[in-house]
């Protein structure tokens, strides 16, 4: 009997004490993350670096992969600053209507953070994003460009 109680106390113990990061998210979640990248992309479609600075974290920093058939593999980064205060300079982004397409994907939430693909006409980024205070903001981006001849 009393390895039952044992056997029936530590299983409850477990239970309590099983980290929330393997619990399944909520869907509020799910759509704040997309949300949140909504925004950055759609801000910067539209040039307004106020969208794209609410989407930010303050550490965000973005990595860009750029190739082409031609030239060799070229890795850039850019901080949060430096993008804000780009779309700021250069205003709504000058491709067509069209062309102005993406799909968020929300790869994968677990506790506090989330990892999502986003996919645009011209390039692929792939976001981290960090919940604090209860938001979602993007900490970091790897963006590899889409060469249009399959490279």
């Amino acid at each position: 009997m009393k390895s039952l109680l044992f056997g029936f106390g530590a299983l409850t113990i477990l239970l309590l004490t099983f980290p929330a990061a393997t619990q399944p998210q909520k869907p509020s979640d799910r759509e704040a993350v997309r949300g949140t990248v909504a925004e950055y992309i759609e801000g910067y479609y539209t040039g307004d670096a106020r969208r794209v600075e609410r989407s930010l974290h303050p550490h965000y920093l973005k990595h860009m992969i750029i190739s082409g058939v031609d030239e060799p593999l070229r890795i850039t980064d850019k901080t949060g600053l430096e993008l804000v205060q780009e779309v700021s300079t250069h205003g709504p982004s000058d491709l067509p209507m069209s062309e102005r397409k993406e799909q968020i994907s929300v790869l994968d939430i677990t506790g506090d953070i989330a990892s999502v693909k986003l996919v645009t006409a011209h390039w692929t980024d792939y976001l981290t994003l960090l919940k604090q205070d209860g938001q979602w903001k993007i900490l970091s981006v790897v963006l590899r460009r889409i060469d249009p001849k399959g490279n």
